[in-house]
Parts: structure tokens; C-alpha cells; sequence
């Protein structure tokens, strides 16, 4: 049970000691706390619910319960959560949470509290011990402040997976394919944005006649030799043909590559776009030859 914001190694401990217990679940928490206490906050999240989904299906979670998070959730207490919610409603057998968990109304509940709670009302706790890297506890901060910094693999040594973003392919200004790069364009919003510029991708296209992965190169940002500031991610798919509007990609950030430039014109961004797509072959033969 938990946030579970980026599934990071931390999160990974928590799943890994619920396994072999009982069907596998994850108990979370839909939209993030945080947006609710807070949502005037600039985005953070590192994923968003479908990206969780399929990141914790991939790690064989079964059973996903995406509890809604509204005032009357925030509101309980830990008594009330722990009986109403976990014993009566999901009848759990046994949870997992990080030392670090912390529910019910003003976060007043620990995980310690947690063990007290269940076995009064019937139910097995373990606390999983936090998972550090350099006497540091990962956590989702440092792993937005890599992908910040522009540190892609910094980030995925601590996720132990690559950083994806995930969604829908939507209608774009179609500049791409005028140049002899169409790009897939997915919105960003929402989640915590990486440093703006280029990046080697490596690419899922989890729906359609085309699904299956690909290599890429991709840019995150304003596109500001076009004047417009509404931040999206466009991926070319090197090697592609077809049409994926409307359906879901998940792009997966290995190596930035530059930040976003103005170009004098046209032929000098093509010729950067051509240097960046060489760059990004060069980086990913290296991963998957």
C-alpha cells in the first residue's frame, strides 16, 4: 500500500515482500494526495495512473485497487481507515507498507500505528525497510531533481527501470511530417517535466496493428522556433511507418541529447534533427545490439 509515484526500487521492496503471501495486490491512491492538499503546486507526479497501471503489471501485481481520494478518504482517521477501509471494505489479510507510510486525517497515522491497528482488527502488517543508494534513501524528490539535472540514467538507476511517459497520441500542428519527421505528440500535463530539450527514446506502442517497440528520438518542450509555449513530448519512431493517433505510446528517456534551440530557419533545424536522430541510433545500439 502506497503512493507508489514512479515505482522506483523503494516501491519495489514494498511489492517484493507482499510476494508469496497471497494473490499480489497494490492498495493506492487516485488522484495523488498531494493534488488534493495541494493543488496549486506545480506538477510532480512522475507518472501518471496509467503509466502506474502498467508498471505494476509488469512487476505481476494481480489485483490493482486505485482508491478514490476525496475529502471524505482525507478525512478518516487511522482507526477509521484501517477498519472501514482495509478490514471491512478490502478485507486485506495482510499489508505491506514502507517504514516511511503515513495515513488517515492529517497524516497523523505511522506505520507502526499500522501494526497496532491490524492486529486489533484482524489483519498481518510488515514494514519494509527504506532502500538506499549512497547512504541516501530513494525517493521520488531525487529522482525528479536527476531527470531535472537532465540525468535520465541517474533517475533509472534509482527507478530500476527507464523514466517513461505514457498516453494517448494526439492531433499535433503536423510540422514534423512537413519537415520528414512525423512525430507522435502526447501531452504532459500533470506530471513533473524533465529538463526541455532532445532525447534518445526508446519506444512501446502498446495499442494498434503496430504495436511493439521501437527506437526514437524525441523532443519535450515549447518548440520555440515556432513560438508556442504549451510544454509536449513529439517522438519520431526511427524505422516507422503508419498512423498512431489515438493510440497509446509509452516513451521511455535514456540520454539527453541537447537543450531546445531557435533555429536561423527550416534547413538549419533539419540538419540538427538529422545530427540528433544519427546521436540517438548511436546511443541505443549500444542497448539493445
Amino acid at each position: 500500500m502506497g503512493n507508489f509515484d514512479g515505482v522506483h526500487l523503494g516501491h519495489r521492496a514494498v511489492i517484493d515482500l507482499a510476494r508469496g503471501v497471497a494473490p499480489l495486490g497494490v492498495i493506492t491512491f487516485e488522484p495523488h494526495p498531494r493534488e488534493v492538499f495541494s493543488p496549486a503546486t506545480s506538477p510532480f507526479r512522475l507518472m501518471n495512473a496509467e503509466a502506474r497501471a502498467n508498471r505494476l503489471a509488469k512487476l505481476g501485481v494481480a489485483h490493482l485497487f486505485e482508491l478514490p481520494f476525496d475529502a471524505a478518504l482525507a478525512g478518516l482517521s487511522p482507526e477509521d481507515f484501517a477498519r472501514d477501509v482495509l478490514a471491512r471494505g478490502l478485507g486485506v489479510a495482510q499489508v505491506v507498507v514502507g517504514a516511511d507510510f503515513c495515513f488517515g486525517k492529517g497524516r497523523r497515522g505511522t506505520a507502526a500505528d499500522l501494526v497496532a491497528l491490524g492486529q486489533t482488527h484482524g489483519f498481518r502488517v510488515t514494514v519494509a525497510d527504506l532502500v538506499t543508494t549512497g547512504n541516501r534513501p530513494i525517493s521520488s524528490t531525487a529522482i525528479r531533481a536527476a531527470l531535472s539535472d537532465g540525468r535520465p540514467r541517474d533517475a533509472a538507476a534509482m527507478l530500476g527501470h527507464w523514466h517513461r511517459i505514457e498516453g494517448e497520441v494526439i492531433h499535433g500542428e503536423k510540422r514534423g511530417r512537413e519537415l520528414g519527421y512525423p512525430t507522435a505528440n502526447m501531452g504532459v500535463a500533470g506530471l513533473h517535466l524533465p529538463k526541455l530539450g532532445v532525447y534518445a527514446v526508446l519506444v512501446d506502442v502498446l495499442t494498434g496493428p503496430q504495436k511493439g517497440s521501437y527506437l526514437g528520438a524525441a523532443s519535450l518542450g515549447v518548440r520555440p522556433m515556432f513560438g508556442e509555449n504549451q510544454p509536449n513530448l513529439e517522438t519520431f519512431l526511427f524505422d516507422f511507418k503508419g498512423d498512431l493517433y489515438g493510440q497509446h505510446l509509452s516513451v521511455a528517456l535514456v540520454d539527453y541529447l541537447r537543450p531546445e534551440l531557435k533555429f536561423d530557419g527550416l534547413p538549419a533545424l533539419i540538419t540538427q534533427m538529422e545530427a540528433d536522430c544519427a546521436k540517438a541510433r548511436e546511443i541505443l545500439s549500444t542497448l539493445v545490439g
